[in-house]
């Protein structure tokens, strides 16, 4: 019987073994999608207990605990932090399978040196750990992130955000992680938000001009792309119930928009078309400026309306969308390659069953311009997890190449969740090892150090084009 969780984790073979302790593990982390407040790394926060640092929105451990019958004043309500963390620890013992399960016992292990195993018997030592841990000045927000061997981040960052704390960030010289802002232009997007015409507003003022018109709230948002460029921005992300291509000529595009900013309802069809249009708009203005472009669809987002009433967005109620219709996605594409405006792009779908149709699509629209310009992201929220990853990684292997795989990314808003990279390398190191092993891929030390390398930190470099070192 295997040690719990000891050095060989996950790695199965010697090959595994090998690859992960002499490759992998020592390649730096680019966390290229991120969710981690750029504040709280300016400001250098400290967390008063482990509590803070793990549960304060956590809804991965949310939705967990609410599995486990935990009340909700225990979650997110105004229970002592001491009680929550009993109740997380009873919870976690449970969830024997659940990727929250070994994360959890490695944040132990790498931030907080312990090795033992979080239940509810071992709570109120585990607290004593970390806490006292928590108290040094070594766990500090940007402390954890040396200590992670993060070389740069991205955040995520709305059009009209001043990026302040972006700027402090770089002007601090005592601090030599890049912190970059991504593009997310969500609320500009969602043109059938009630909140729609006092968002339009609000980026006019940002962009010092009036929008009256889509033509004008382009020219608006390209005043911003370009702000946001000279601020090191290499990435923007679209966050989609799925990949339409709804096409509508200008007039009709300019008629909804005039009608959402008078406050009068657009129908979901509306909705479908001005978002195909936005997105046309902005791949081309991304492929002018280098960046490239996230796609994240098949989500159905806030099912749990009396939740999301008292607790709003991101509160652990949203599931899989499985329907995704990968004709669009492909026309999508396809309509921006046509106006030369295609820009290097990630596709991750929330719904497993569409790893093969992405494998596909990404094949009709490489090209020269760079290795893998278009890319299927790697298993996204509900698929991070051992199966998830083994399941995305060999699709992408059957149906593209891996090795031009730009790798993990946390898109987690912890500063402790840099261990899903640990995670994710282990899971690639066993994964090829196995083929090794088994006869699959030659035993060439050379060629496997590149692509270990490449997949766990280098192609992701190169592909964004981030001034660091590889």
């Amino acid at each position: 019987m295997k040690k719990f969780m000891d050095q060989n984790f996950l790695l199965s073979t010697e090959t595994a073994q090998k690859l992960y302790h002499e490759y992998a593990a020592k390649m730096p982390i680019l966390d290229y999608h991120c969710h981690i407040s750029p504040q709280e790394i300016a400001e250098d926060k400290r967390f008063e207990n482990i509590t803070q640092l793990w549960l304060g929105g956590d809804h991965y451990k949310w939705r967990q605990m609410r599995s486990n019958g935990i009340g909700e004043e225990y979650i997110t309500g105004n229970a002592p932090d001491r009680e929550k963390f009993q109740k997380w620890s009873e919870t976690l013992e449970k969830a024997i399978g659940n990727p929250l399960y070994h994360w959890s016992h490695l944040e132990l292990q790498r931030y907080f040196g312990y090795d033992g195993v979080l239940n509810g018997e071992t709570a109120q030592e585990v607290w004593d750990i970390c806490n006292d841990k928590l108290q040094a000045a070594q766990n500090s927000a940007r402390s954890l992130i040396r200590q992670s061997g993060v070389t740069l981040l991205c955040t995520t960052d709305d059009p009209a955000d001043d990026l302040k704390w972006h700027k402090k960030i770089a002007e601090d010289k005592t601090f030599d992680v890049q912190v970059l802002p991504a593009w997310r232009p969500e609320a500009a997007m969602n043109i059938a938000s009630p909140n729609f015409s006092g968002y339009i507003e609000h980026l006019g003022r940002v962009a010092d001009m009036e929008i009256l018109t889509f033509n004008e709230l382009k020219t608006a948002l390209t005043k911003r792309m370009e702000f946001f460029d000279k601020m090191g921005c290499r990435i923007s992300d679209h966050s989609l119930d799925y990949a339409m291509y709804v096409p509508a000529s200008n007039e009709e595009i300019e008629d909804i928009f005039e009608r959402a900013m008078a406050g009068r309802e657009v129908s979901y069809e509306e909705e479908l078309k001005y978002k195909t249009a936005f997105l046309v708009y902005a791949g081309k203005e991304y492929r002018r400026l280098g960046w490239a472009m996230q796609l994240h669809f098949g989500v159905k987002r806030d099912n749990n309306k009396r939740v999301y009433r008292c607790l709003g967005a991101d509160a652990g109620i949203d599931c899989i969308n499985n329907y995704t219709p990968s004709a669009q996605l492909a026309d999508l594409l396809n309509a921006l390659q046509e106006k030369d405006a295609l820009p290097k792009t990630i596709l991750y779908s929330l719904n497993p069953a569409d790893n093969a149709a992405i494998g596909t699509i990404i094949g009709c629209f490489q090209n020269e311009e760079c290795a893998g310009k278009i890319q299927q992201g790697s298993a996204w929220w509900f698929n991070d997890n051992k199966q998830g990853m083994i399941d995305q990684l060999t699709s992408l292997a059957n149906l593209g190449l891996l090795g031009n795989f730009v790798g993990m990314l946390t898109d987690s808003r912890s500063f402790l969740s840099y261990t899903r990279h640990e995670y994710f390398r282990r899971i690639l190191c066993n994964l090829i090892g196995g083929w090794v092993e088994n006869g699959e891929y030659p035993n060439d030390e050379k060629s496997l150090e590149k692509l270990v390398k490449d997949i766990s930190y280098r192609n992701a470099v190169r592909y964004f084009g981030f001034n660091l070192k590889i």
